[in-house]
């Protein structure tokens, strides 16, 4: 066995990757990110001791570190060694600095990762095989709660990333981010780490809930707007990924130059904000979700931008075009970094690029209403509560998270084909791409398809399901005319399930399978408290959602 991972759905064989990622990265990455993961546990024991002894909190520097690295470390994001050792050696750099700074800290610590400090490379690369999930607690119980709440940071941390450099912070989650990563370190009860899991979930919330806030007032609140599927003829620049502060500077920069701008996969609710529809040159989105970008690239002809995540294996059709930004990273491609004064990125070269590429081949036409975000959604909710009192909407589907390469996630679309008239599908996230084209109607005047925009506007999801549980006069959000029926892939999925479970929603259905990081006592814990399932069939699941079972 070189490696061991499980976080992602498409682990291999359902049990966990040993030999190289099923995602497509390779064992000197996985290691080194487990080595990332033991490096902030570490530097997460230190600030708990300096917590309890009344030192200062976390500064910028600390937060914008530990949400940046543990973003790294989700699949799809970084397939670099060597970017993710800089991140191990940064980590260190921190926790050498606090550990100069206040001698004595680590008195009586009894946790390996807290005071370890390598002595060279060598010590460094033999570590991080020896510090994966497989060397934790041999409890599987202990071990699988640990990780979940593992995962569940990594998407907590992925949303906090988006709203620190948009210059929005609530430093409780940091603090709890380190406090939580510290406690997995301990000797914990089923309870206890369970407890911690449903904080985490809480704590989910709250970081989607600022990223909501810090683009709402960068980029103005998601209006409902039709976006076209279909190309221009000029040449084009292709964003993908999740950061909305590169949309706009790339978008500024390429104002003017006769190169168009279109958006891929979780960007195209990009165009739901008001601030970006002033550009023209915002042409539409192209092709489907992350992981048909093989396909979607190759026939894109100009130059892709990388912004965050969902990056796969580069093929070499576009190799020569491709570029990274932010925390997203493969090895020999061009990675475009701010510059250290100004914060700004420079984006020339791939307007220099375009304009002497042919315009992207046509795939498809027509257009996507969306845009139904927070405030839109709160907006409707009277006018969404009559038409459920009038019975021109009779239930809600919640149907949204990832999109991955299973076949058996063509489940979403079919099942999406088969609702009922009056039936409703709320969604954010890319699994919206399995039925995102296909004409479903309306509802009362409603596209029967409300897409709140990306995967962390999930958070939209939550918020009209609030709404309407006061505007029906409900008392608990499970006697709602909704149901939940989620995909997921990676771990800001994990957050946004652990986020629900904290609100006490019960009857979530989760496929194309459930998680291979749950061990069966742990899985069973679940379903016995929330009534977690998977997904069976199409014809039998909406038979029983109906039913309201």
């Amino acid at each position: 066995m070189h490696m061991f991972c499980f976080q992602c759905q498409e682990t291999g064989e359902n049990r966990g990757c040993r030999f190289f990622g099923a995602c497509g990265k390779q064992e000197e990455t996985a290691n080194y990110q487990d080595l990332l993961i033991y490096t902030l546990k570490g530097l997460a024991v230190c600030h708990e001791r300096l917590r309890t002894a009344g030192g200062p909190p976390p500064d910028r520097e600390t937060a914008l570190f530990v949400a940046y690295a543990l973003f790294s470390t989700i699949t799809n994001v970084s397939f670099d060694p060597e970017r993710v050792r800089a991140l191990v050696h940064q980590g260190l750099h921190l926790k050498e600095k606090l550990l100069a700074g206040h001698p004595g800290l680590l008195d009586g610590e009894d946790s390996p990762a807290a005071g370890w400090l390598p002595a060279d490379a060598d010590e460094l690369r033999q570590k991080a095989y020896q510090v994966g999930i497989l060397f934790g607690d041999p409890d599987e119980d202990i071990r699988s709660l640990r990780e979940t709440i593992t995962y569940g940071l990594k998407g907590l941390a992925a949303y906090h990333y988006h709203a620190l450099i948009l210059e929005q912070d609530d430093p409780e989650l940091t603090r709890f981010t380190l406090r939580a990563l510290a406690a997995i370190t301990r000797d914990l009860s089923l309870a206890d780490l369970l407890g911690l899991a449903l904080e985490t979930g809480s704590a989910t919330i709250r970081s989607m809930a600022l990223l909501d806030r810090a683009n709402s007032a960068a980029y103005g609140h998601p209006e409902i707007t039709r976006v076209p599927l279909g190309v221009r003829d000029a040449p084009g620049i292709l964003i993908t990924g999740h950061d909305l502060k590169d949309m706009e500077e790339l978008l500024e920069q390429t104002a003017g130059t006769g190169v168009d701008v279109y958006t891929h996969s979780e960007m195209l609710p990009a165009h739901y904000y008001p601030a970006f529809k002033k550009h023209p040159h915002l042409a539409g989105n192209y092709g489907n979700a992350w992981w048909n970008q093989e396909h979607d690239f190759a026939a894109f002809r100009g130059p892709i931008l990388v912004t965050s995540n969902c990056i796969v294996p580069v093929a070499e059709a576009y190799r020569d075009r491709i570029f990274t930004t932010g925390p997203a990273a493969y090895p020999g491609l061009p990675h475009i970094w701010p510059d250290p004064k100004t914060g700004r990125k420079d984006f020339s070269a791939l307007i220099r690029l375009a304009r002497g590429c042919p315009p992207p081949d046509p795939q498809d036409g027509g257009e996507f209403v969306g845009g139904f975000g927070r405030n839109q959604l709160e907006q409707l909710a009277g006018r969404i509560a009559e038409l459920v009192r009038a019975g021109e909407i009779r239930r809600f589907l919640v149907m949204g998270g990832c999109d991955g390469r299973d076949p058996a996630r063509d489940y979403y679309r079919e099942l999406a084909a088969r609702l009922p008239e009056g039936t409703v599908i709320l969604t954010a996230g890319c699994a919206k791409f399995r039925y995102v084209k296909e004409d479903l109607g309306t509802a009362g005047g409603l596209p029967r398809v409300l897409d709140a925009g990306q995967c962390n506007d999930c958070y939209s999801l939550v918020r009209i399901a609030l709404a309407l549980k006061d505007a029906l006069g409900v008392a608990d959000v499970n006697d709602l005319p909704v149901d939940f029926d989620l995909a997921w892939y990676d771990q800001k999925a994990v957050g946004v399930v652990l986020a629900l479970l904290s609100l006490g929603v019960r009857r979530i259905r989760l496929g194309p399978t459930l998680p291979a990081f749950l061990s069966p006592n742990v899985r069973r814990i679940l379903v016995e408290k929330f009534d977690l399932r998977p997904i069976t069939t199409p014809e039998d699941d909406l038979a029983a959602m109906v039913a309201g079972r």
